[in-house]
C-alpha cells in the first residue's frame, strides 16, 4: 500500500506558509514505513527542531483504479478517516529553497498518523467538520466544504499518473492553524465531535 498527500488544499493554508494557490492538486507519497504504528507515542526526530502537525481528512481506497473520471470517484473509496501529516518544517524550508524534494521533511518514520475509525461516507454530514486539540485548546478546525479540491477531484487528478490499489489511503490537505510541536504534547483528533485519535508526543 502507498500513502498519497495532497498539499496545500486549503486556501488559508496555502496562505499562512506564503505559498501561492494551486491551479490543479499538489501531490507527494509517504512510505508505509511512515505510518506511526497504533498506541505508540511520536517521538520528535533529533535531526528537526521544528516539527508541526497537520491534521487531516484521510480516504481509504476500496477498488483498483486508473484514469478513473471524477463522476466515478465515490466508487473508489469506502472510508473517511482522520490523520496527522507530521512535517519537518526546517527541513522542508532547507529543501524548498534548494529546490530539492521534500521526502526528508514528510516521508520519515512515525510521520503518518492514522486514526483508529474510518467512517463510510454515508455516514458523515455534508461537509465534514474536524479538529485537532491540545490540552483542551482548539489548534486546526476543519471542514471539507473548504477544500480547493475535492475527495473526487484528488481521486480522478492522482489516478490519471499512479495506480490507485486496494488499501491505499489519500491524505487530503490540511486547514490552517499549523504549528510546532512539543515534547509531553497530547494531540486528540476529532471528526463530527467525536474522538479519533490521541496520541502523546515524546
Amino acid at each position: 500500500m502507498k500513502i498519497i498527500c495532497i498539499g496545500r488544499n486549503y486556501a488559508d493554508h496555502a496562505k499562512e506558509l506564503n505559498n501561492p494557490l494551486p491551479k490543479e492538486p499538489v501531490f507527494f507519497c509517504k512510505p508505509d514505513s511512515a505510518i506511526l504504528p497504533k498506541g505508540n507515542p511520536f517521538f520528535i526526530p533529533d535531526w528537526s527542531n521544528e516539527i508541526h502537525y497537520e491534521v487531516e481528512l484521510v480516504l481509504r481506497i476500496c477498488r483498483l483504479g486508473k484514469h478513473i473520471q471524477p463522476e466515478f470517484a465515490n466508487r473508489y473509496y469506502d472510508g473517511i478517516g482522520l490523520g496527522i501529516d507530521f512535517t519537518a518544517r526546517d527541513i522542508q524550508e532547507e529543501q524548498k529553497a534548494k529546490g530539492l524534494p521534500w521526502e526528508k521533511a514528510k516521508a520519515f518514520d512515525g510521520s503518518a498518523v492514522i486514526g483508529d475509525k474510518f467512517f463510510t461516507p454515508g455516514e458523515l454530514s455534508s461537509p465534514i467538520k474536524f479538529s485537532l486539540e491540545r490540552s483542551g485548546s482548539i489548534l486546526q478546525n476543519g471542514s471539507s466544504g473548504d477544500m480547493i479540491f475535492s475527495f473526487d477531484q484528488i481521486i480522478a487528478f492522482v489516478s490519471q499518473f499512479m495506480t490507485l490499489k486496494i488499501g491505499d489511503l489519500i491524505f487530503t490537505g490540511t486547514p490552517s492553524g499549523v504549528g510546532a510541536i512539543a515534547r509531553e504534547d497530547v494531540l486528540i483528533g476529532k471528526m463530527e465531535n467525536e474522538e479519533i485519535f490521541s496520541l502523546r508526543v515524546k
